[in-house]
């Protein structure tokens, strides 16, 4: 190690605020931004077979509640994000709620709503919480039906911080989205 101080996070080339002017992977140093309410909306997708979407909803999948087994898997992820993520900062989350929703003819639509107060926003937690709850319906069905599809995981919105408000347009919207 140099005795030179490293360079600030926002000399990295091409903008990327995850690495120094070296390129060396760093964790953005967030002490001087102001903690502010934050807001994160995340959104995906499982698509599977009708009956597989018959049995979830009839409770005929042998391993329980789906729907909120899966909920609670999307909550804890949320909160273990900083762990799975190596660049990540631990956040303490004021909320985190999970919708699950059948859709007929075999698609289980699910939405992550992340709040904080803090210097840094919350969309990793909701993309994560998201990613987690559709692994977990996988996982739950997939003794019924191997050929499930995980999709359209994305960012819908997100509120708070210096850039404010972001939302998705309607070209970035999967088929299931309302618009």
């Amino acid at each position: 190690m140099s005795g030179a101080a490293p360079k600030a996070v926002s000399e990295a080339p091409g903008g990327f605020t995850h690495f120094d002017a070296e390129g060396r992977a760093v964790m953005v140093d967030v002490s001087a931004k102001p903690a502010t309410a934050r807001l994160a909306i995340a959104r995906g997708a499982v698509e599977m077979e009708p009956a597989t979407l018959e049995a979830l909803r009839q409770g005929g999948i042998g391993k329980g509640d789906v729907l909120g087994v899966a909920r609670l898997a999307g909550i804890m992820a949320a909160k273990k994000t900083a762990d799975l993520i190596p660049l990540c900062h631990p956040l303490a989350l004021s909320s985190v709620r999970l919708d699950l929703v059948p859709v007929p003819p075999g698609r289980v639509e699910i939405e992550a709503r992340v709040k904080t107060t803090g210097p840094t926003g919350v969309e990793m937690e909701a993309l994560t919480a998201v990613s987690v709850a559709a692994l977990t319906v996988y996982d739950m069905c997939k003794a019924i039906d191997r050929g499930m599809r995980i999709e359209g995981i994305r960012l819908a919105r997100k509120e708070g911080g210096k850039s404010g408000t972001w939302e998705a347009t309607p070209e970035d919207a999967s088929p299931g989205d309302a618009a």
